[in-house]
């Protein structure tokens, strides 16, 4: 195939539909500060996605930020360095330090079993990832928090729609941070938010994304500008109405990759979990050099030549980072899962539009070596 094909790519609705909303904005003259389509957005993901309250965005990054600031966070927070840097930045960016902590080898989350000894006098919190959208042992985390009385805020970028037993994993812990990047299975071109259990807890996190105004003359605390604009949460009302065709066009690139990869010596897929309603963001594979016969390396520069842009995501480690590699938990030898699956992983493209026949090609491209 001479096309190349990127690892995503993002679901844009019709243009004449957004053309729609456009309209409205321009003759509204309200373009931000919410406004119409953000209070909408607001009202319409909370029914979509079994949350109570959900406050809007410009970025998931930004949401981060507020959420630990939201929290009163000092010290030490305990995260994962398996997932893309914005996560422990958000933490260094509070004036806080991130304690990295393995991960579990089968799905790629925060380790519960290694938590507790990360724990000092110094941590206030867990952030933990759920990795590809993959929910993580909440019920683990949710027991050893409330044992040494710490906060848990779960960086959910990956997990929209993501539900076990019924219901949404977003209501976990105390706060749940998503993003609506371009690349993500929901977006509103950049957009994010923070998942919240009182209306006490909206209203902080609301006023510390517009600066900290309580009203036009009166500013408490220290808030910074995290607003989502009109357009960004017209095209979010778009992707709702979308969303659920989106998700089984991805579940089926997803059942195809697992059966090109079913009998392949050396090739681990994530396998799903009991009782979870997937919103199959990413397809991660794990390449066995010693088993497959060739490094993922290897694998990643051969799809390369034939013009397919996998990612090796997540590589490097963030413990590897300048700003990180010299704490104590950096050292490789505290992180031997995290570093063995960093050195494994490729993500394969997979978007709405992916065809099968472009689909069975890559899987050909990776069986024939």
């Amino acid at each position: 195939m001479n096309n190349k094909i990127y690892v995503t790519q993002p679901f844009l609705p019709p243009l004449e539909e957004f053309n729609i909303y456009l309209k409205q904005i321009w003759e509204n003259k309200h373009i931000t500060n919410n406004g119409l389509f953000h209070k909408q957005l607001e009202e319409k993901l909370c029914n979509f996605l079994g949350v109570e309250y959900i406050s809007l965005f410009a970025n998931g990054t930004i949401a981060l930020l507020v959420a630990i600031k939201a929290l009163n966070l000092t010290g030490e927070v305990i995260t994962t360095p398996y997932s893309f840097v914005a996560t422990a930045h958000s933490i260094k960016w509070n004036g806080l330090e991130p304690v990295f902590v393995d991960i579990d080898p089968k799905y790629c989350n925060l380790d519960p079993s290694k938590i507790e000894e990360a724990i000092t006098d110094k941590t206030t919190a867990i952030l933990p990832v759920h990795v590809y959208g993959n929910p993580c042992e909440t019920k683990k985390i949710k027991h050893i928090a409330e044992k040494y009385n710490l906060k848990v805020i779960y960086d959910a970028a990956h997990a929209f729609g993501v539900k076990k037993d019924g219901k949404s994993i977003l209501n976990e812990g105390d706060l749940s941070i998503l993003s609506f990047h371009a690349t993500k299975v929901f977006n509103t071109f950049e957009g994010g938010a923070i998942v919240s259990h009182s209306a006490e807890m909206k209203k902080k996190i609301d006023d510390l994304k517009n600066f900290g105004f309580q009203d036009q003359i009166t500013v408490e605390g220290i808030g910074i500008n995290g607003k989502m604009n009109e357009m960004q949460a017209s095209m979010g009302l778009l992707q709702l109405k979308y969303f659920d065709q989106v998700i089984e066009k991805r579940k089926r690139i997803t059942e195809i990759y697992r059966k090109g990869f079913k009998n392949v010596k050396g090739i681990r897929y994530l396998a799903d979990l009991e009782d979870v309603k997937y919103n199959y963001a990413y397809f991660p594979i794990f390449i066995n050099e010693n088993e497959y016969g060739k490094s993922r390396d290897d694998v990643y520069n051969a799809l390369k030549k034939h013009n397919i842009y996998g990612r090796i995501y997540f590589y490097p480690l963030i413990s590897r980072f300048s700003a990180y590699k010299n704490l104590p938990s950096s050292k490789p030898a505290n992180l031997s899962m995290a570093e063995k699956i960093s050195e494994d992983v490729i993500c394969l493209p997979i978007y709405p539009d992916l065809s099968t026949d472009q689909v069975n090609y890559i899987i050909s491209v990776i069986n024939d070596g």
